[in-house]
């Protein structure tokens, strides 16, 4: 009787939002249809899938690649190529952001599991901005994403590692103990798990949470492109002072993973490509589910903090890169 309830409970929820969306299609069929005509509307649909389909390829592919990493390679092998010295192991650890393709959600355990390790915070904290940004998948969806600009790749490398080893460095003049929680938990792989369980537990996670955000970012960036006025595109596009915080400020809230970022700054050609720069080096190192993950696991004063400032360099690197290579 109560495994009967419980399925006939599972069944009411699941079937009520689909009885609901039923009867809505129903009743309003003709106006959706219509709706579904109107030019903006296509102008939608045609934005939206042009990202999605652009992005989850490099999206499946960055995923595979972290998983593999994160189930069969040990973090300590990361603490073995770093010097002693914080100063001079940031822009190493920067550098070696490069070896971990996958999307920003991967690189705060990573970190994390770095600093239990014993390396340095700001050197780990250098290694979390910079995976995302400069490692091979992302530059090659760049490239993908911008055919006519090669120079865009080498300026998001050269903004995005900057802006790294500048946090990095910023941690060790101005950072406090007390502001970072140091993380605790076990030093090595699951004890008695299955390399194989590992690797698909952490590629069903890692894809199906960053492709979720992919999604909404694709259709936020589209109703942007379809909703927003051009007259306030062009208060903001027409300014170059102007564009770099707003796209900052767009990067955040987006939330889109450094995979598929490309396309959706490549969609926003109303803005200039120093703008548009912007937006790929903000994104992957703050954003709204970034700031909830580095809450969660160095603690809310730290992630206030480390995202404010992390914001200002980054849109300030992208204003200098940009102007010197674009």
């Amino acid at each position: 009787m109560r495994t009967a309830a419980r399925i006939t409970s599972h069944a009411l929820i699941a079937g009520a939002p689909v009885v609901l969306l039923g009867g809505l299609a129903l009743a309003f069929g003709p106006e959706i249809t219509a709706a579904l005509d109107d030019r903006a509307v296509a102008a939608w649909r045609t934005v939206f899938t042009a990202i999605v389909i652009q992005g989850v390829p490099f999206l499946l592919l960055g995923t595979v690649v972290s998983a593999a990493i994160s189930a069969f390679v040990p973090a300590w092998v990361f603490t073995r190529v770093l010097p002693r010295s914080p100063a001079l192991a940031v822009p190493v650890a920067g550098a070696a952001g490069a070896v971990l393709p996958g999307c920003e959600c991967a690189s705060v355990p990573v970190a994390s599991s770095l600093m239990r390790r014993g390396v340095a915070p700001a050197a780990a904290l250098a290694f979390l901005l910079s995976a995302p940004a400069i490692n091979p998948i992302v530059l090659v969806a760049t490239y993908v994403a911008f055919p006519n600009s090669p120079w865009m790749v080498v300026a998001r490398l050269v903004a995005s590692l900057l802006t790294s080893v500048v946090m990095g460095w910023l941690w060790i003049r101005a950072g406090r103990e007390e502001w970072l929680r140091l993380p605790k938990g076990p030093a090595g792989h699951t004890p008695g798990a299955s390399r194989a369980e590992e690797f698909r537990l952490s590629l069903q996670h890692d894809f199906l949470h960053a492709g979720g955000f992919l999604v909404v970012g694709a259709a936020a960036a589209a109703t942007f492109n379809v909703a927003v006025p051009h007259s306030v595109l062009r208060l903001f596009s027409d300014s170059p002072w102007l564009a770099l915080p707003m796209l900052g400020v767009l990067a955040v809230v987006l939330a889109v993973c450094s995979e598929a970022d490309a396309f959706v700054a490549a969609s926003l050609s109303g803005f200039s490509p120093t703008a548009r720069l912007a937006f790929m080096v903000v994104g992957p190192m703050v954003d709204l589910k970034l700031i909830a993950l580095q809450s969660g696991t160095f603690g809310r004063a730290f992630a206030v903090r480390f995202s404010s400032a992390t914001w200002v360099v980054a849109v300030v690197c992208s204003g200098l890169v940009g102007w010197w290579l674009l």
